[in-house]
């Protein structure tokens, strides 16, 4: 098993996070204070009008806009009604005034306020407990018959009464410990709730969902995790605190970092960063990959570049492929790339060569714990393989579209556009009569209008019987230009 290190950086308004394996960065995870929603938050809500044309509620929870909750998301059984029956009109159901534990199930958008739930659910590692329920879901991701029904009759056992649960996909392989420990986290948390409904105002926020720096001790620490490092004394606190009452496994683990350079510096996961959001991947044996994300897929292309330490062409191609099957999987990791990928490795000739890299992708990809499936070779040399969507993507999420090639990741050569240039002014020569034109553009544009193509500037000026003034404008980009008329 691959020893593992996490690296916290904390600021105000961002918390990242760098999960090393075996001195390589494998993920990263970010969060922003302001891009934060309310999704799973929990609150004591007050029923500030009913409307039963409507059939909802607005529910007032302590932020600016009111909160809307839908009869269908009202908890039946709070009521006594079975399942099978139709439900209540709203109105037998709350009443103004009436205070409600609440759970934020979609963000307020526009003038809309949030939309609300009474059905409760708060998210483990490995669980989803359900407070007002009582029957055992599996996830659907988990396909196996045998196996749904082996984690049901274990759930079963584990959970005794009170609450139901819901099996999350990476609970698949979990232990019968992990899943206790879960349990009691999510049993814990919610008596913590209910403690607070019944002691604090309405408008209280009862239970935030936990923020990224928490949810490294319940998501990602693992057996094999050795330390986990913060750079801040207050989150250091908090998170002990949290860790000792939850999980104080992962607590042990935590250490307070006082280095005097940035714990990202120190640790180079800033040119780790930097790195990942380029198109390019050098492998240690001199080839690399070309990494390009599209909005249907991913795309990896193999080359083999300068390397040549092999005896001979096939075992240099073999050799390259082999390492750059490690570099994808962590790539993908990395850069949390979703959905489909394809793989355009070198042409192997050898059947052994391309079993061996596909079991060494495989191999790797089995370290991720977001679910990937690899199809194998097609006919053309590719291999397909898909990778969950979890989150966006890390391009995409400190990324934005370039604004000068509004992210067709190339622009126009500068003679491209002094033909563009001449033409649009053959155009408007045609439909207006100033007594000049001047062009306006980028340097590089109008420094190849007076050296290389002055021939052409001056013919087209002889030709419509006008002259023709060149300025430069360094904000403009090199596809831009302005035609003024004199």
């Amino acid at each position: 098993m691959a020893s593992q290190d996490i690296l916290i950086n904390w600021a105000p308004q961002e918390t990242r996070v760098a999960i090393v394996e075996n001195g390589a960065v494998q993920e990263l995870h970010i969060e922003r204070t302001l891009e934060r929603g309310l999704v799973g938050n929990v609150y004591l809500g007050k029923v500030a009008r009913v409307l039963p044309g409507m059939q909802s509620a607005f529910i007032d929870i302590g932020l600016e806009r009111a909160a809307f909750l839908h009869v269908a998301d009202l908890h039946p059984h709070g009521n006594g009604v079975p399942r099978s029956e139709a439900l209540p009109p709203i109105e037998r159901q709350v009443f103004e005034g009436q205070t409600l534990t609440v759970q934020v199930v979609k963000d307020a958008i526009g003038t809309k306020g949030a939309r609300l739930s009474t059905q409760v659910s708060i998210a483990g590692r490995l669980l989803v407990f359900l407070p007002h329920d009582t029957h055992i879901g599996i996830s659907q991701k988990i396909g196996s018959p045998e196996l749904r029904e082996q984690l049901r009759t274990r759930m079963q056992a584990l959970a005794g009464d009170g609450g139901g649960f819901i099996l999350r996909t990476n609970a698949e392989d979990a232990t019968d410990p992990e899943l206790a420990d879960d349990i009691a986290y999510l049993r814990k948390t919610w008596a913590t709730i209910r403690e607070r409904a019944h002691s604090q105002p309405a408008g209280t926020l009862l239970h935030q969902d936990l923020g990224l720096a928490e949810r490294v001790l319940r998501d990602l620490t693992t057996e094999a995790t050795q330390s986990i490092r913060i750079d801040s004394k207050m989150q250091y606190d908090v998170l002990r605190a949290f860790g000792e009452s939850y999980m104080p496994g992962a607590a042990a683990k935590l250490e307070h970092y006082r280095g005097e350079r940035p714990i990202f510096d120190h640790y180079g996961i800033e040119e780790e960063i930097v790195r990942a959001l380029g198109r390019r991947v050098d492998l240690k044996s001199g080839g690399y990959l070309i990494i390009d994300q599209t909005e249907a897929l991913t795309t990896i292309d193999v080359n083999t570049g300068g390397y040549v330490g092999a005896r001979n062409f096939d075992d240099t191609i073999f050799k390259t492929n082999l390492e750059a099957a490690g570099a994808i999987a962590r790539q993908l990791r990395l850069r949390n790339l979703g959905g489909i990928v394809i793989a355009d490795f070198i042409d192997m000739t050898r059947e052994d060569h391309q079993q061996a890299v596909l079991a060494e992708l495989k191999k790797q990809l089995a370290r991720d714990r977001t679910r990937t499936t690899v199809s194998g070779f097609t006919q053309l040399g590719l291999v397909e393989m898909t990778r969950k969507r979890t989150r966006e993507s890390l391009a995409h999420m400190l990324c934005q579209p370039c604004p000068t090639c509004d992210g067709r990741g190339q622009v126009k050569t500068a003679r491209s556009v002094c033909y563009d240039i001449l033409r649009e002014i053959l155009r408007e020569a045609r439909q207006f009569d100033p007594k000049e034109f001047r062009v306006v553009a980028h340097a590089s544009v109008i420094e190849m209008l007076l050296d290389e193509e002055s021939v052409h500037l001056a013919g087209l000026s002889e030709f419509i019987g006008k002259p023709i003034s060149l300025s430069a404008e360094p904000s403009m980009n090199p596809e831009q230009y302005d035609i003024v008329l004199m």
